[in-house]
């Protein structure tokens, strides 16, 4: 368990207590600034792990497991959590999440292969802009971080869709993989 691989562990022990915050923000003194600090350190590690991972040469398969599911939890369980807290509409979270489980689809159907799929720009662009959304949702600060708040809404939402395009796109070959041409 390299120092990589235990940040990835750190980010996906630290869930659970973000939401507990997020949910008690009200409750618990300065809840939401903890569940803002949670999510930002949360969010770092992902940077972290898969900077030290590749710097030091300590990728492994756990790491590219886990470190993308771990993602997953953290921004899925903040978006779910803004649906129930009235946050943000459901319609939005459909999407984001539907294209979360078609990645992960198409990624076991490629690994099936052996392919591996690499994260695109695209992607690593629609995880920042969802983080900091997800930010911005809980910091909650009113004013014209409610039109920045907006904005990052509809840049996430895009940025999903064509990270998912480019997805589909550039692999599409491993979807053809085994079919039969007529």
């Amino acid at each position: 368990m390299n120092l990589p691989n235990k940040l990835t562990v750190l980010r996906t022990i630290m869930i659970p207590f973000f939401l507990v915050c997020l949910y008690m923000k009200e409750d618990i003194l300065y809840g939401k600034w903890i569940a803002l600090a949670l999510f930002a350190a949360a969010s770092f590690t992902d940077y972290l792990d898969g900077h030290l991972a590749r710097k030091w040469n300590l990728i492994t398969n756990f790491g590219k497991f886990m470190d993308p599911l771990a993602d997953k939890l953290l921004v899925c369980s903040a978006l779910i959590a803004f649906v129930d807290l009235k946050m943000l509409p459901g319609w939005i979270v459909i999407i984001i999440i539907a294209r979360e489980f078609i990645i992960s689809g198409f990624r076991l159907v490629a690994s099936d292969n052996g392919v591996v799929i690499a994260a695109s720009y695209w992607g690593k662009f629609k995880t920042v802009s969802q983080m900091i959304l997800t930010l911005l949702l809980i910091a909650d600060l009113g004013g014209i971080f409610v039109t920045l708040t907006t904005i990052f809404t509809y840049v996430a939402l895009i940025l999903t869709v064509v990270s998912l395009i480019d997805y589909l796109y550039k692999n599409k070959a491993v979807m053809m993989e085994g079919s039969e041409t007529k």
